[in-house]
């Protein structure tokens, strides 16, 4: 990630690199950072990394000297980096990083041990990142990354520092979008933000619905003019924002209940559903398609009793 501080990026989170700075005096072993996108988490992270080790007297980080260079690009002989976009992080990669880390850093920073994307670490794994958080490690700096901490075992979280990044628009704007913009689907500059819930939670009750019932999506995501990308988009980020109310305890919405009965393994397969399509909408795939596929995949994972 050579552009780590792109001028969008810098503005967006500067209050969180202003925290970062001041942490440099006694930085936590572990440090959690949510919010913001999954490049924005592991940009925020490799910046931390630069300015722990930084060769430069003053003005750090620099982002050119050797270390900074070298922690940016993920090839510091002390930088760890276990990326859960990757699939599953399992025991095996945190095992590989525990058996280094009695031994001091090899350079005169800090050891850094960054997990993208923490909520894919297995059970076993998260066990045993537990262990070496539990002891201390000087020299050595954990960061975990995650959209936010109720994805993570409550042990980890409470051995961290909580760092919160600016949460993400879920409305982006780019200039190919002004045609959807009109459509009666999306938030023009008359809506307020109770109309928007409304929509979405019609939505979302609408999902909750098909998932159970079978009934009601398809004649839904298939008129014309109720839906484009940008509330797909919506209905993406408000989904997931539903899952982490079931994960946390406090399941208030019909689709959020419904997300609390399905357990973690599934809990989990959900948050990679809907990844994916967040992603998919991000490569302009046709809104309709996106959101019945996630409503057939939703009705796959939801719980037999519920049906």
């Amino acid at each position: 990630m050579t552009d780590i501080l792109a001028p969008a990026l810098a503005s967006r989170q500067a209050r969180v690199r202003g925290f970062l700075h001041r942490l440099t005096d006694s930085p936590p072993q572990v440090l959690l950072m949510e919010g913001g996108t999954a490049d924005e988490r592991e940009a925020m992270s490799l910046y931390w990394a630069a300015l722990l080790n930084c060769t430069l007297p003053t003005q750090r980080p620099c982002l050119a000297c050797t270390a900074c260079a070298q922690m940016i690009a993920r090839q510091h002989r002390d930088m760890f980096f276990l990326d859960g976009r990757e699939g599953s992080i399992k025991i095996d990669n945190v095992r590989a990083v525990r058996a280094v880390l009695g031994e001091p850093p090899r350079d005169d920073g800090q050891r850094m041990v960054i997990l993208a994307e923490a909520q894919a670490l297995g059970n076993e794994a998260a066990n045993a990142l537990l262990k070496s958080l539990e002891e201390p490690r000087p020299g050595t700096s954990f960061v975990l990354l995650a959209p936010q901490r109720e994805r993570l075992l409550p042990t980890l979280v409470s051995r961290s520092w909580v760092l919160t990044l600016a949460w993400p628009q879920p409305f982006p704007q780019h200039a190919d979008q002004s045609d959807a913009m009109s459509s009666a689907a999306s938030s023009d500059a008359g809506e307020t933000e109770s109309e928007l819930a409304a929509v979405l939670t019609e939505w979302t009750d609408a999902l909750a619905r098909f998932a159970v019932e079978g009934t009601g999506w398809f004649q839904r995501t298939s008129s014309k003019g109720s839906l484009d990308n940008l509330l797909g988009q919506h209905i993406i980020a408000r989904c997931q924002r539903e899952l982490a109310a079931a994960i946390i305890g406090h399941p208030r919405s019909a689709l959020a209940r419904l997300l609390a009965d399905m357990g973690p393994a599934r809990q989990r397969k959900l948050d990679e559903v809907l990844a994916e399509c967040q992603e998919s909408l991000a490569f302009n795939v046709n809104p309709a398609l996106v959101m019945d596929w996630l409503a057939t995949r939703l009705t796959l994972l939801a719980p037999r009793q519920a049906r």
